[in-house]
Parts: C-alpha cells; sequence; structure tokens
C-alpha cells in the first residue's frame, strides 16, 4: 500500500493532522493506522463530562471524513527511513511520502498490582467502558494517584455515587502543582464530599480475592478492599517506534521549530514529523524541552504538523508559490474540573518555583503565578475566567516581575466555558 501522508496514531493529535492535511491538500491520500479499534474520539470527555451525563456519539471526531483511510486496531511495529516505509503487525507495509508519529502514550504501569480486569490503567474509552460497569452502585473504588487523572477520576467516581478512597504519596491533592494551602482546600473539599483521602501512603502490595475484590496493602500495613483500582501515576510516551529506527528520542520524539523529527546524531533531514502527547519540544516562553499532554496541545501541534507535512512535500515538488513550514508558537491552555471548582492554566505549575498568589476568595478563586528568575512561566487561573489568552501573554513577554506588579492584573471575567 502507498500513501502520501500516513499517520500513525488515533488521538486528537492524529485528528488534527489529518484535517489539517486536507485543507492543504485536497487531492493527497491520507492513511491513519491506530492500535485503538475506535476513530480518533475527544479524551477529556472520558474523565468529565461523560460522567455527568454527556452522549458518548459526540465524542467522535469525524476523522473519516478527511482521511483515505483508516486502519484500525492495527499496531506499526518497524519503521523504515531508507525506504520510507513503515510495517504493521498484520505483515502489510504501508510506503509514504511524508510521516507523522502522533503515538501518544500510554498510562504507566504500577508494579505490584494484580493482572486483574478490576485494575484499570485509566486512558482510553475502552477503559472508560470498562470502569463504567464496574462502577455500580454500592461498589468500592480505590483510585490510586492525586495528580490530574487522579483527581479527575476520583471526583467522576464519587459523583457516580460510589465509595471513593484515594492512595498517593504526597501531603495533599494536586501538591507540587498547586500552592500548599490551595492543595490542603482541595483535599479537604474532596474529603468533605465523601471521598477518603489517604495522602502520603503508597501501596506496598495487591492481590485479587476470588475474582470479586483486589486487596491493597499499604506501607503502613493498613488493608483497602476495592472491587474496582484505578490507577492514575502518569504515562509512558510511545516513542519506541522512532528510537528504533534512528530517530532521536528523550522520553519523547525531538522535534525541532517545525516538528519535524530529527535523526539522532544529526544529519540529513527526515520526511517524519511527530506531535501531541509523543513529541519533545522546546516550548516558546519556557525555555525548556518537554512534553505537553492536553487537549489544546494535541490540537494545535498536531493541526502545525499537517500544515508543515504538507507544505514540505508541496516545496520537495517545486510546486509554483509553495511556502515553508513556518516555526509551531503556540503555547497551549489546559484544564480541569474538581466538582465544583474549575481551572485553567497556562505553561509550568511547579511549586519548586517561586510563588506569586493574588487570591479574591483565598482557595476559591484568584490566580497563581510561577516565576523564574522573576520571570512568569506559569499561571494557575482558579475559578479565573476569560483570561488565558493575557496569561498566555504574559508568559511569552519573557519580562521580569517584581511580585507586587502581578496582584492586580488578571480579572476575572466571571464565565467559566472550558
Amino acid at each position: 500500500m502507498d500513501t502520501r501522508y500516513l499517520i500513525i496514531g488515533g488521538g486528537m493529535a492524529a485528528d488534527a493532522a489529518v484535517k489539517a492535511i486536507r485543507r492543504a491538500d485536497p487531492e493527497g491520500s491520507i492513511v491513519l493506522v491506530s492500535e485503538e479499534r475506535h476513530p480518533p474520539y475527544k479524551r477529556p470527555p472520558l474523565s468529565k463530562g461523560l460522567w455527568k451525563g454527556d452522549d458518548e456519539a459526540k465524542i467522535d471526531l469525524k476523522t473519516a471524513a478527511a482521511a483515505t483511510r483508516l486502519l484500525l486496531g492495527k499496531r506499526a511495529t518497524r519503521l523504515d527511513l531508507a525506504d520510507r516505509r513503515v510495517a504493521l503487525d498484520d505483515g502489510t507495509s504501508i510506503a509514504f511520502e511524508r510521516l507523522l508519529l502522533a503515538t501518544g502514550a500510554r498510562a504507566r504501569p504500577l508494579p505490584g498490582l494484580p493482572d486483574s480486569p478490576r485494575v484499570v490503567a485509566y486512558r482510553t474509552l475502552d477503559d472508560y467502558r470498562h470502569v463504567r460497569e464496574l462502577a455500580r452502585p454500592g461498589a468500592k473504588a480505590v483510585v490510586i494517584g492525586g495528580g490530574f487523572i487522579g483527581s479527575e477520576i476520583a471526583a467522576a467516581l464519587r459523583l457516580a455515587g460510589i465509595e471513593v478512597a484515594m492512595v498517593f504519596p504526597e501531603a495533599a491533592i494536586g501538591s507540587g502543582r498547586f500552592p500548599d494551602g490551595l492543595a490542603r482546600a482541595v483535599t479537604q473539599d474532596y474529603q468533605g464530599r465523601g471521598v477518603r483521602v489517604l495522602a502520603g501512603r503508597t501501596v506496598a502490595s495487591a492481590e485479587e480475592r476470588d475474582d470479586s475484590s483486589v486487596v491493597l496493602t499499604l506501607d503502613d500495613g493498613s488493608e483497602l478492599v476495592a472491587d474496582l483500582v484505578v490507577v492514575g501515576v502518569g504515562t509512558v510516551p510511545n516513542d519506541e517506534l522512532a528510537r528504533d529506527a534512528g530517530l532521536a528520542t528523550d522520553r519523547g520524539v525531538l522535534v525541532d521549530a517545525t516538528l519535524r523529527a530529527q535523526r539522532l546524531g544529526g544529519g540529513e533531514a527526515v520526511p517524519v514529523y511527530a506531535a501531541g502527547d509523543v513529541a519533545s519540544f522546546a516550548w516558546p516562553g519556557l525555555e525548556r524541552r518537554m512534553r505537553i499532554e492536553h487537549e489544546d496541545n494535541a490540537y494545535s501541534m498536531g493541526a502545525a504538523a499537517g500544515r508543515a507535512m504538507a507544505l514540505s512535500l508541496a516545496q520537495e515538488r517545486g510546486l509554483a508559490g509553495a511556502a515553508g513550514p513556518r516555526h509551531h508558537d503556540h503555547l497551549p491552555f489546559f484544564y480541569s474540573d474538581l466538582f465544583d471548582a474549575g481551572y485553567e492554566a497556562v505553561g509550568l505549575l511547579d511549586t519548586r518555583l517561586d510563588l506569586v498568589e493574588d487570591w479574591r476568595v483565598p482557595g476559591r478563586e484568584g490566580v497563581v503565578y510561577y516565576l523564574e528568575d522573576g520571570r512568569v512561566r506559569g499561571v494557575l487561573l482558579w475559578n479565573t475566567w476569560g483570561q488565558v489568552d493575557a496569561a498566555r501573554e504574559l508568559v511569552l513577554g519573557g519580562q521580569a516581575h517584581a511580585p507586587e506588579d502581578l496582584l492586580g492584573r488578571l480579572p476575572t471575567d466571571d464565565h467559566h466555558d472550558p
């Protein structure tokens, strides 16, 4: 099989790339290969809206309308840069002119947990459906992890009316991202809603009992019995295909300013791009290379990669008026809803940086700035809406700020529509 554009991956970045390619190249063939058996879909609802009654059918991104062909339930096993060909696990191979690696990341497993259908490292639509089936009235769930996914899925399960306990080694929910006072306030809110929060604890061992429950033994010797264990302890980038092909990787596929992948050790340019959760990019305003795993990044980076692929191919073919790919310069935002509280944020939320807190209502409404040598590297907008663009400008501006200059700088417009 031959195609002009080959996309490996079935997430939101892949979908955005397909649609951007189609806008730039109405006739070029596009093949998308995904290990998942579902066409690309919106992922945030898996820990948000679907638990509040949203229609599952609405998460379909309608990628098939733009792609020439979707190959679902198939895995890419080998990338040959010299032949511009990718082998699949069914024995077939696909030749390409431009390739996008949008392979995403997989949920990080937690060693020591039993191989049981009652233990779910939460990531996909199938995971949501499985957990939803187990989350029956009267069920008991343990969520391992107090970060982004752990906090969202714990709230979702509690809203579904089941008993929830959270276990994590940090001092409070959101520790390391939120200021200490805010992290404690979030934790107290969860406890007030019936979530049992076991902070500062880790799982020492676990076993399945009679196919009906999982018994977790914590590091202090206490035990938890659960009908369902949901693991949300981070992700691992799916960069093996790139690494085995000789592309540069470092906890993700290293890409340049146009999202083009690089050969290990340098050398001639390759017709391969990467975007989304798997791509390690030098972000403007942050002075760091890192992966960002959020919705806005998937859409913006996927679309930018798709445009770059089409433009670079047009340039290679010598088409009249073909412009070269632009540098990707969009700093994405991200958001979360934690019961009645919600936030939007830009940049780094890292409490090892210097913090400036500007609360209109302490712990309930305000802005937190994360500074490095006086320069804003991140902004947390807690129950503060309509200020993402202004926050992004602060990060991208790069100017040093005195703490007092930031107070009152970003008022709210009282509109919540993440």
